[in-house]
């Protein structure tokens, strides 16, 4: 099984991310995982630290305030895609899931485009651009939260809830030893 993992630039993108990843491999062992970050941003370190191949775009995220700006961004969005098809074309994936931020969107784009199986997985209550431009054609939106029907088919979302980390499954402190230890009263 071959899986492409698309998305970040922020934490709350690349850790669920890598906990799909993780749950990935402790299912199929044999499975290839490729990630798709971009350039210059956070996903690009943690990772290749936690264990992952991972190729860099140079897309950008569309400036809102300073519209003269997004000259530039249309430029690197022109060559992620070229990239992003270049990418899916070769490592030939079974399935590509996109965890938001603009790093995901030439990456499932061009997965949809070539016929292959695309995953949202959409950690916040209120989606960003990306993954609400990529929802028609996605196969599945995996949500934590309920009431997304406005932003997406309906018939294509699972509550899933977000994914999290094996070490946060597996903390052995009681309740009120974790309230302590960050400094609140356990009462």
């Amino acid at each position: 099984m071959k899986i492409l993992i698309s998305g970040g630039g922020t934490g709350g993108h690349i850790f669920p991310a890598l906990s799909i990843a993780n749950a990935v491999r402790r299912r199929c062992p044999d499975a290839k995982i490729l990630f798709v970050g971009a350039l210059g941003r956070m996903e690009m370190e943690r990772v290749p630290a936690a264990g992952y191949d991972i190729e860099g775009l140079p897309v950008a995220g569309f400036d809102r305030k300073r519209l003269w700006r997004n000259f530039g961004v249309l430029w690197k969005l022109w060559k992620s895609l070229r990239k992003a098809r270049r990418i899916v074309r070769e490592f030939n994936p079974d399935i590509a899931i996109g965890v938001g931020g603009y790093a995901s969107g030439p990456v499932l784009k061009q997965a949809q485009r070539r016929g292959v199986p695309t995953l949202i997985q959409e950690q916040n209550s209120y989606p960003g651009v990306t993954n609400k431009l990529l929802a028609p054609k996605a196969e599945a939106i995996c949500v934590a939260y309920g009431g997304l029907e406005r932003f997406f088919p309906a018939g294509r979302i699972i509550m899933t809830g977000n994914p999290v980390r094996k070490d946060l499954e597996e903390c052995r402190l009681s309740p009120e030893e974790a309230k302590r230890e960050l400094g609140f009263d356990p009462g």
